[in-house]
């Protein structure tokens, strides 16, 4: 892969699943599917016009499914399409990593020069 599909590509990723919430929703969903209530109770900063809009964007982007379930009172769940499950390998790797990094600040090494 040349440098700018490279580029490219992680420009698209971060599009679709990059952002402050997106990546943690979708670790909240790696449990199962949770309701709107659940989300939002997981998250107390995320306020609930930006939740709603990451589902939105999550659910057109094809990596989660929004199920409505017809009762009284209403029932909305969030879970993974099964494209959206391919998203579960990048979130483990982002986890090693950020372990990972952790470790390398605690043994006194810093990110600033």
């Amino acid at each position: 892969m040349g440098n700018q599909q490279f580029k490219t590509a992680v420009e698209l990723t971060l599009k679709v699943i990059g952002g402050k919430w997106k990546p943690v929703i979708l670790c909240h969903l790696t449990d199962g599917a949770k309701r709107f209530g659940e989300l939002r109770r997981d998250m107390p900063g995320i306020t609930q016009k930006m939740l709603t809009q990451q589902l939105r964007e999550l659910e057109d982007d094809g990596i989660i499914h929004r199920e409505v379930y017809s009762q009284v009172p209403p029932k909305v769940e969030y879970s993974f399409t099964p494209y959206g499950l391919t998203v579960r390998q990048l979130l483990d790797e982002m986890a090693d990593w950020g372990t990972q990094h952790q470790q390398h600040l605690g043994e006194g090494n810093s990110i600033e020069s």
